[in-house]
């Protein structure tokens, strides 16, 4: 009887063994799904809903009459102007940070710089098994290089992504090396790439006033230019057509914005790189480390606003030029070469790197041009010596050197010369 009453027991036991582990594996599937999901969320750019009419009334209410900087939530902050090059606002724009999915951005420069549109791509299982924000690809799919693109900047497909760098790069590490050979070479030096997707890395960052200079440079490109400037288009994906839409929610909205790319990650915030130009004020806004999207959309409106209510286009060049002429004018005669074959050294002004940029408009007054040069040499002097220099200051602020020098060699005096110039003396006495 104790033998059949413990053989009953060890059925129980078994039995609910048996229910145990099952419930455990259920358990462990729905944390699995819980987990993957929350990752995948980590890099999804479009997944929540914001109201832009109400953020602009917002925005437009407190920006009209600006005078002093915005205030913003997002942690980092800049605008670039495409013109001149010059950063004309910052908060932290030289900070190391992550950068998302606005890392898209030089995945498409070395796509664009490396690969044929037309070439079609077979999606393989690293691609398809990418998480996060994602074009929809599986396993064996069929896409051109150019669709990848589109899922790439528009949808900011993280599988795009993968799929695009395996076909350039090999791999994701080789693709990665083409992306840091182009930053090297675009001397951003306080950037880094390891993934052509940007979810979060250690060794995966760039600075805000980085990522504009390489929009800026991917801009200059038409088809990237096209591409960040659709709102929506149709795709081909093993020969079914898709609409895909921009996850860019300025575009087609804010007056004068063409681009470029949003990010998000829990380690880089929400990101939104934006272009816009209106009239000849022709920006970048790079907004990074943003709470939630409603904020990183605010942020740069208000930066945008800021910008074309408070700055206008200066023409530098003709301000350089004209002082420039009347110093040489006025110090023509001042140059002494010591033993040379002449006194009249012809001297030329080096190029600026633009000839127009924005200014405040309450500064736009307060430019000073300063020229300092040498004014006694020893022949002989040779051509494209420098001689000095003309600074250009704004607001007390200096924004650019240019060198002063000389545009044709003076050579020494000889034996011959010193006889001509005594009989040219006699002659005329």
């Amino acid at each position: 009887m104790f033998k059949r009453n413990g053989k009953v027991l060890n059925k129980h036991l078994l039995i609910n063994k048996k229910k145990y582990i099952k419930e455990k594996i259920i358990v462990s599937i729905f944390i699995f799904i819980f987990i993957f999901t929350t990752s995948s969320l980590a890099n999804i750019d479009d997944d929540e809903e914001i109201n832009l009419d109400e953020i602009e009334e917002e925005v437009i209410e407190t920006s009209s009459q600006i005078e002093t900087e915005p205030t913003l939530n997002s942690r980092i902050a800049l605008v670039y102007d495409r013109t001149s090059g010059n950063v004309i606002y910052e908060k932290n724009g030289y900070k190391t940070v992550p950068m998302a999915s606005t890392t898209k951005i030089m995945t498409a420069i070395v796509v664009l710089e490396n690969a044929n549109l037309q070439d079609t791509v077979t999606v393989e299982k690293k691609a398809a098994g990418t998480g996060g924000s994602r074009l929809g690809l599986k396993v064996g799919d069929k896409i051109t290089v150019n669709d990848l693109l589109y899922g790439l900047l528009l949808r900011s497909g993280n599988d795009a992504a993968v799929a695009l760098a395996i076909h350039v790069g090999g791999s994701i590490e080789g693709f990665a090396t083409l992306m840091n050979q182009k930053a090297n070479e675009l001397n951003l030096n306080n950037t880094n790439f390891e993934t052509p997707h940007g979810l979060d890395s250690k060794n995966h960052y760039t600075t805000a006033y980085e990522l504009a200079k390489m929009a800026d440079y991917a801009l200059k490109k038409e088809k990237f230019k096209k591409i960040v400037g659709t709102q929506n288009c149709n795709i081909t994906i093993s020969g079914v057509q898709r609409n895909i839409s921009n996850t860019n929610e300025l575009l087609g909205y804010l007056n004068g914005v063409y681009g470029v790319k949003t990010g998000f990650t829990n380690g880089a915030g929400r990101c939104l790189v934006t272009a816009c130009k209106r009239d000849n004020l022709d920006i970048i806004t790079v907004v990074l480390g943003a709470d939630t999207k409603k904020i990183r959309t605010s942020d740069s409106i208000k930066l945008i606003e800021y910008i074309y209510n408070n700055f206008e286009m200066v023409n530098i060049q003709e301000k350089v030029n004209e002082k420039f002429n009347q110093w040489k004018e006025i110090n023509k005669n001042r140059i002494s070469i010591n033993k040379g074959v002449t006194n009249n050294m012809k001297i030329d002004l080096e190029e600026m790197q633009f000839e127009e940029m924005p200014i405040n408009k309450k500064i736009k007054d307060n430019i000073e041009i300063k020229v300092n040069t040498i004014f006694n040499f020893d022949a002989p002097v040779e051509e494209g010596k420098i001689i000095g220099n003309l600074k250009i200051f704004i607001d007390d602020n200096e924004i650019q050197t240019l060198n002063i020098y000389n545009t044709e060699n003076i050579r020494k005096k000889e034996i011959k010369d010193y006889i001509k110039q005594f009989m040219y003396v006699i002659k005329y006495e």
